[in-house]
């Protein structure tokens, strides 16, 4: 199977029943217009809602169809989204989408790999797309990887930056996990490899939550954290990401010098905790919508097939914020070189736990797993 990357001028040029049994359904499909394509967008139990990566993907279908978050004109015509509530309903999910003849139906994540290659060797004729796995390996499957230890990379050495600014003795830093696997993995050793790089006798401590949607898990692990003095939190776990801002929020209110790292999307906006200041100093922000744009133009022109794309770095597939203005412009400044170092390939980034091991200083005794 061949791999392309994406570059940016590519990206620049794309601008169920009601109460079914198997899962959250958003709403009640509708019969498209001949011309159109449709899709259905299959989530974990997070939702689009979880302001992070289901939220992305369901972002560029909206810019595909030329919708907005707050007007959805076409959706339950062209386009529908279904929240599986467990992992059971995965295949029951994908089989109905598959039953109803949409053009293109897209998972997000790992944990629908299994799900979607039962599916899918079953069901040649039908086009389906995968975010985040390179392994399904079938025809009639479009799949797209992230380079997350790129971006995460980045928003660690602007929390060891913005750690040295703050004059903060013997900074800590922490990384909350969703499920562990080989792709959340690619977020740790990333953010790790960053904050070494500006402060190599650092310590990071990591826990994972094992699910996508438990914030409240990851806020009480957030909170014993910030108490033992950890500074900055990096969390690579869905909705449940966003207990650790809730968190900080919470302490950044009663004036305590603590900060969350948000991931997929720009998360400045959930960290607000008065008119203009956020607990969320950047986001590691994975353009998820890039892929779900480019799956969607591939169906429209007839160019789909089964291919592994990847968004890096260079093809603008990963990026960090740079919304909040507490990040000073020398951050700034230090980070973008950075981006340079990385894409020229001064600047390289181990991609697994195994790879990041063999690292002078990298810790040994992390939770990451290489394999999902």
């Amino acid at each position: 199977m061949k791999k392309i990357r994406i570059i940016c001028c590519i990206l620049a040029g794309f601008l169920l029943a009601a109460g079914c049994r198997r899962g959250k359904v958003e709403n009640e499909p509708r019969t498209a217009a001949p011309s159109e394509v449709t899709t259905r967008l299959l989530t974990d139990a997070s939702g689009v809602d979880d302001k992070s990566f289901n939220a992305a993907a369901w972002r560029g279908i909206l810019e595909y169809y030329g919708d907005t978050w707050d007007n959805a004109s076409g959706r339950g015509k062209f386009y529908d989204v279904v929240t599986a509530l467990t992992q059971d309903q995965y295949i029951p999910n994908i089989q109905q989408a598959t039953d109803e003849n949409y053009d293109l139906i897209i998972t997000t994540g790992f944990t629908f790999a299994d799900a979607l290659a039962a599916v899918a060797s079953k069901n040649p004729n039908q086009k389906y797309m995968i975010i985040d796995v390179d392994w399904v390996g079938l025809p009639n499957v479009l799949q797209a990887t992230f380079a997350e230890h790129e971006g995460s990379y980045l928003v660690g050495v602007a929390a060891a930056l913005k750690a040295v600014e703050d004059k903060i003795p013997n900074p800590r830093f922490g990384f909350i996990g969703g499920i562990p696997g080989a792709t959340i993995t690619k977020f740790e050793v990333g953010f790790v490899q960053g904050v070494l790089s500006v402060l190599p006798n650092a310590r990071i401590d990591d826990y994972y939550v094992n699910d996508w949607a438990d914030p409240a898990s990851a806020k009480s692990q957030a909170k014993n954290w910030y108490d033992s003095g950890i500074y900055i939190i990096y969390s690579a776990a869905g909705a449940s990401g966003n207990g650790t801002i809730a968190q900080a929020k919470e302490y950044r209110a009663q004036g305590k010098n603590v900060w969350a790292i948000g991931v997929d999307s720009d998360q400045f906006e959930e960290g607000l905790y008065n008119d203009t200041e956020s607990a969320v100093y950047t986001s590691m922000l994975k353009r998820v919508e890039s892929a779900t744009l480019y799956g969607l133009k591939a169906v429209k022109d007839g160019h789909f097939r089964g291919e592994v794309l990847s968004f890096d770095l260079k093809a603008a597939g990963i990026g960090y914020s740079v919304t909040n203005p507490a990040m000073s412009g020398e951050v700034k400044s230090k980070v973008s070189d950075t981006v340079y170092k990385i894409i020229s390939g001064d600047v390289t980034i181990a991609a697994t736990y195994a790879d990041a091991k063999q690292l002078a200083g990298f810790p040994q005794n992390l939770l990451a797993k290489d394999d999902d």
